[in-house]
C-alpha cells in the first residue's frame, strides 16, 4: 500500500523535530500497551506484573535504540517511580528507583574504567600496545590469543571477573587497538578493535567458570549443589578446576578462531607492525614518573584483587573489590597521574553508572515483587506436568535457566533467585547415576549465560561501553558463543567428567 505524501512529509517533519526515532518508538509503546492490556497471571501480583512489562518494554527499547541507552535506563526509572509498582507512595518508588546507584558492583565498573583514562592520558596504555605488538602482533588472531591467555593466566587469582576482564584485561586491549589505529571515535573500530573487545568478554566469561575463585558468585553455586546432594557432593577447588579444564581450555582456544569468522577483523595480518611499534617505541623514549605510577597502581590493585596479603596474613585482610578499585584511583588522583577533571569527562563511565543501574535495579525488584519466583515455580510445574522424559527435563531445565539471564543485569542475582530451584526440580526428575553430570551442566551454565547481553555481568558493560562493539553484534555474537560453549560442556565436558569418574 502507499503512504500518502502528506503522511509522508508529517513524518519526515516530526523525524527532524523529536529526538527519538519515530518507528521504533511506536513499537516499543505497542509492546508496552499490548502488555498492560494482558491479564495478570495468576498468582503473580498486579505491581509485579506491571513491573515485568516496564522491564521487558524498556528491554525492546534499548534494542531498538529508540533514543541513547541512558535515557531508555532513566526512561525506566521514571516510569517505575511515577507508576509506584515498588511502593505504596511516590517517596518510597523513587527510593527504589534509585537504589541500584549504590550498588557496590555498578561502582566497580564505573570507577574501573575511570582508572583505564590513565593509561590513555600518561601514554603507558600506547606504550603496553606497542610491546606487545613484537611479541603477538603479527596477525590479529595471535593477539587474541594472548589477551585469552591473559584472562587464564589471572583468573584462578582474581575473585572478581569485572576486575579482571575490565580493570585489567580490557585497557591493554584498549592500548592494542589504538596502537593499531582502531579507535570507535574515529569510525575504525573495525579495523582491529571489534573483534578485540569480543576476545575480551569471551575470554572472561569462559575462564570465569574454569576455576571456583575466577567469579564471585561461583562459591555460592557450590553451596547450592551441596545442599541439593545433602552434601554428598562437594566441589572444591581442585575437583572444580580439574572438571571444568579440559571443557574450559577447549572453549577458550577456539573462541577466537569461531570470533574470526562471526566478527572478522579489517586487519588480519600486520607484516610491518613489528618494526613499527619498535620505531614508536623508541620515538616515546624512557618510561615517564607518571607512567611508572600507573603500573605500580596496577600492581597494587592486582595483588589486592587476588588477595595476597590475606593469604600470606589472614581473612582479616580481605578487601572488597570495589574498595579497591576507589583505593586506586585516589593513587592516581593524589599523584596528580590523573585530575578531577579526567574523572568528570570520562563520559562513559557516567552512562554506564545511569543504564547499568536502572537494569540492575529492575532485576533486584523482579525478585522482590515475586516475579522470579512467580517464574521459577511456573518452569518447574510445567516440566512436571508435562510428562516429558528425565533427559529431556534436564536439558529443558538446563537451557532455561541460562537463557532466562536476559532477564537478569547479575549473575549473582540470577543465582541466587533461581539456582537452588532448578537443581531441587533436577534432583527429583533425574536418576541418581546421573544427577552429578546435570548439576555439573548448570554449573557450567552458571557462567555461560554471561555472554549473553550487554548487562549480563559487570564486565560486560564495561567493554560494551568503550563502543568497540554494536548493540545487535553484541547480542548475536554472545547467543552464537552461548551455544557453543553449551554444546562443547554437554559432550566433551560430560565425556571428560566421567572419564575422571565424578559419574
Amino acid at each position: 500500500m502507499k503512504i500518502p505524501r502528506r503522511l509522508q512529509a508529517a513524518v519526515q517533519y516530526f523525524s527532524g523535530v523529536v529526538p527519538f526515532r519515530i518507528a521504533p518508538a511506536v513499537a516499543t509503546t505497542g509492546v508496552l500497551i499490548t502488555l498492560r492490556l494482558i491479564p495478570t497471571p495468576q498468582g503473580l501480583s498486579e505491581n509485579g506484573w506491571s513491573l515485568l512489562a516496564i522491564f521487558l518494554t524498556t528491554i525492546v527499547a534499548i534494542v531498538l535504540k529508540v533514543m541513547p541507552i541512558g535515557v531508555m535506563a532513566m526512561m525506566a526509572m521514571t516510569i517505575i517511580a511515577l507508576s509506584e509498582v515498588t511502593s505504596e507512595s511516590s517517596k518510597g518508588a523513587i527510593a527504589d528507583a534509585l537504589a541500584s546507584l549504590s550498588n557496590p558492583l555498578i561502582w566497580l565498573i564505573v570507577v574501573a574504567v575511570l582508572i583505564s583514562r590513565g593509561l590513555k592520558k600518561t601514554g603507558l596504555g600506547n606504550r603496553i600496545g606497542l610491546i606487545f605488538i613484537p611479541l603477538l602482533g603479527r596477525r590479529t588472531l595471535g593477539i587474541g590469543y594472548g589477551l585469552a591467555a591473559c584472562e587464564l593466566i589471572l583468573a584462578p587469582f582474581t575473585p572478581s571477573n569485572t576486575a579482571r576482564g575490565g580493570g585489567i584485561v580490557h585497557p591493554i586491549m584498549k592500548s592494542i587497538a589504538t596502537a593499531f589505529g582502531s579507535e570507535p571515535a574515529q569510525g575504525t573500530e573495525r579495523k582491529m578493535g571489534t573483534y578485540l573487545s569480543l576476545v575480551n568478554m569471551h575470554a572472561n566469561t569462559i575462564t570465569s567458570g574454569m576455576f571456583l575463585t575466577a567469579t564471585a558468585p561461583n562459591p555460592l553455586v557450590v553451596d547450592y549443589v551441596a545442599k541439593v546432594t545433602n552434601q554428598t557432593f562437594h566441589l572444591s577447588w581442585t575437583t572444580w578446576a580439574l572438571g571444568m579444564a579440559l571443557p574450559g581450555l577447549l572453549c577458550l582456544a577456539l573462541m577466537p578462531l569461531l570470533l574470526l569468522h562471526i566478527a572478522p577483523p579489517e586487519v588480519t595480518s600486520t607484516p610491518d607492525a613489528v618494526v613499527y611499534a619498535k620505531t614508536e617505541l623508541t620515538r616515546m623514549g624512557p618510561m615517564s614518573g607518571k607512567e611508572r605510577v600507573m603500573i605500580a597502581t596496577f600492581l597494587l590493585l592486582l595483588t589486592l584483587w587476588a588477595n595476597v596479603p590475606a593469604m600470606l596474613f589472614g581473612p582479616a585482610l580481605t578487601l572488597d573489590p570495589t574498595v579497591v578499585a576507589f583505593a586506586g584511583l585516589f593513587v592516581l588522583l593524589i599523584t596528580g597521574t590523573i585530575d578531577w577533571d579526567d574523572v568528570l569527562a570520562e563520559k562513559s563511565a557516567w552512562d554506564t553508572l545511569i543504564w547499568f543501574g536502572a537494569l540492575v535495579m529492575m532485576a533486584e525488584q523482579l525478585n522482590k515483587t515475586g516475579v522470579i519466583a512467580w517464574f521459577s515455580a511456573l518452569l518447574r510445574d510445567g516440566i512436571q506436568a508435562s510428562g516429558m522424559g528425565w533427559e529431556t527435563a534436564a536439558t529443558v531445565l538446563v537451557l532455561l535457566f541460562v537463557f532466562s539471564h536476559y532477564f537478569f543485569a547479575s549473575t549473582t542475582a540470577h543465582i541466587s533467585a533461581m539456582l537452588l530451584a532448578f537443581l531441587t526440580v533436577g534432583a527429583a526428575l533425574v536418576p541418581p547415576a546421573y544427577l552429578i553430570p546435570f548439576l555439573l551442566m548448570m554449573v557450567a551454565g552458571s557462567t555461560i549465560m554471561m555472554t549473553l547481553t550487554h548487562y549480563a555481568t559487570g564486565t560486560s558493560p564495561i567493554i560494551f561501553g568503550s563502543g568497540y562493539v554494536p548493540l545487535g553484534m553484541w547480542w548475536r555474537v554472545g547467543l552464537t558463543m552461548c551455544v557453543v560453549e553449551l554444546v562443547i560442556y554437554a559432550t566433551v565436558g560430560n565425556a571428560w567428567w566421567k572419564l575422571l569418574g565424578l559419574w
